[in-house]
C-alpha cells in the first residue's frame, strides 16, 4: 500500500483563556455534562494560562515526523475538538491533491474512545471534504511496539533516579466506564493497558508494580475502572510506603490530565503524606515516537510483519482502518494478533 501523505490526528486543546470554555463545550456536546463540571475542568486549564500543552507537543511531533520522513511524504495535522480541525485539514489535503494518507493517532490503544472515535473522525472529515476526499488509512494500535515500551521504560529509570531506591512503581491510565471497556471486545482497552504495563515494567527492571486508573468524570452510580490513583496512593501511604514513581502509561503526551491530575494534585497529595514523588515522562515529541509512526506506515508500505514485543499473554489489537470504516462491524472488534518478536469527555489523549 502506497501513501502520498501522513496525517497526525489528535484530540485538540485550547491555546488561550478565551478558548477554554468553547473547547470544553465542543468536547462534551450532547453528553449532558453539567455546567458546574465544565467550570471545574476549566479551572485546570486556567491554572496554566488557558493553554493546553497538547497542540505544542503535537506540532513538535510533526516536525520530528517530517525529519524522520526526510521529505518523502508531507505531514498534516488535525484535531477532533479544536483548531486545526481535522475537517479543515482534510479539505486542505484534498485541495493539495492528496489521494491516500496514513493516519497516526495520539492514542496507542483499541477501544471506543481510544480508537473507534478516531475512525469516526476520519469518516466525518472525508464526508466534509466531499467526493474528492483522500483515502485515509488509520494505522494500528501500537501499545506493544518496541519503541513505545523503550520510551516508557527509559522514563521510569530516569524518574527512579530522583527518589529512594525502594520507591513503589505505579502505572496509571485514563479510567473509562466498565461497560465501555466491553464495547469493542471483552476488556480490550484495560487488557492492553495491563499488557503494556507488564512489558514496560520488565524493560525498566521491575518485577512488582501496581496498575491504577485516573481522571474519571462520570456519575458516581456508574461503575468505572478502579482503583483510582489518588485512592491507591493514599493506601500506599497508610501502609508505610515512603516513595512512589507514577508512570502515566495510558497517555502519549504530557497534557492537562498529566500535568494537573498527576504533577499538581497527586504530587501534592503524596508530599503531604510524607512520600517522595516522581512522575515518568510520556513520549511527547521524542524522535523515537516519530520513528514508531514511520515504522507503522512502513508495515503497510512494504508489507512488513508488525513490530511487537513478545509477552506471556498476547492480547488482541485492531487492524488498520480505511476511510473511517470500522475495523470489523459493528465497532472495532479486534482480531487476535499473535505477538511477534522484534478520556472521559474531557480526555485529551488516551
Amino acid at each position: 500500500m502506497q501513501f502520498d501523505a501522513v496525517l497526525l490526528l489528535s484530540f485538540g486543546g485550547p491555546e488561550g483563556p478565551e478558548q477554554v470554555r468553547p473547547f470544553l463545550e465542543n468536547v462534551t456536546r450532547g453528553r449532558g455534562v453539567p455546567p458546574e463540571r465544565l467550570d471545574e475542568v476549566a479551572e485546570h486549564y486556567l491554572h496554566f494560562g488557558g493553554v493546553s500543552p497538547i497542540n505544542g507537543i503535537n506540532r513538535a511531533l510533526v516536525t520530528q515526523l517530517r525529519a524522520e520522513l526526510a521529505g518523502s511524504l508531507p505531514v498534516y495535522f488535525g484535531n477532533r475538538n479544536w483548531e486545526p480541525y481535522v475537517e479543515d485539514t482534510v479539505r486542505t489535503m484534498r485541495d493539495n491533491r492528496i489521494r491516500r494518507a496514513a493516519v497516526f493517532t495520539t492514542s496507542a490503544w483499541s477501544g471506543y474512545s481510544s480508537c473507534t472515535q478516531y475512525v469516526e473522525d476520519i469518516a466525518r472529515a472525508r464526508a466534509a471534504a466531499g467526493a474528492d476526499a483522500p483515502e485515509l488509512v488509520k494505522l494500528r494500535p501500537y501499545f506493544d511496539h518496541p519503541l513505545f515500551v523503550e520510551m516508557f521504560a527509559e522514563a521510569i529509570t530516569k524518574a527512579a533516579g530522583t527518589v529512594p531506591a525502594d520507591a513503589r512503581l505505579v502505572f496509571t491510565a485514563h479510567s473509562i466506564p466498565v461497560a465501555a471497556d466491553q464495547r469493542c471486545g471483552p476488556r480490550l482497552y484495560s487488557r492492553q493497558i495491563a499488557y503494556a504495563a507488564s512489558l514496560v515494567a520488565v524493560g525498566a527492571g521491575y518485577s512488582d508494580y501496581d496498575l491504577v486508573w485516573q481522571s474519571r468524570s462520570g456519575p458516581p452510580q456508574i461503575p468505572w475502572l478502579e482503583p483510582d490513583v489518588a485512592d491507591h496512593v493514599a493506601t500506599l501511604a497508610e501502609a508505610g510506603t515512603k516513595a512512589v514513581i507514577v508512570c502515566p502509561i495510558g497517555f502519549v503526551a504530557d497534557h492537562i490530565e498529566v500535568v494537573w491530575d498527576l504533577d499538581h494534585e497527586l504530587r501534592a497529595q503524596a508530599e503531604a503524606a510524607g512520600m517522595a514523588f516522581a512522575r515518568a515522562s510520556t513520549p511527547n515529541a521524542d524522535r523515537r515516537f516519530a520513528r514508531l509512526a514511520v515504522g507503522l506506515i512502513d508495515e503497510l508500505r512494504y508489507d512488513r510483519k508488525p513490530a511487537r514485543i513478545s509477552g506471556p499473554d498476547p492480547v488482541p489489537g485492531c487492524r488498520a482502518s480505511i476511510n473511517g470504516a470500522p475495523c470489523r462491524p459493528p465497532h472495532c472488534v479486534a482480531e487476535w494478533s499473535p505477538a511477534v518478536s522484534t478520556a472521559t469527555p474531557t480526555a485529551e489523549s488516551r
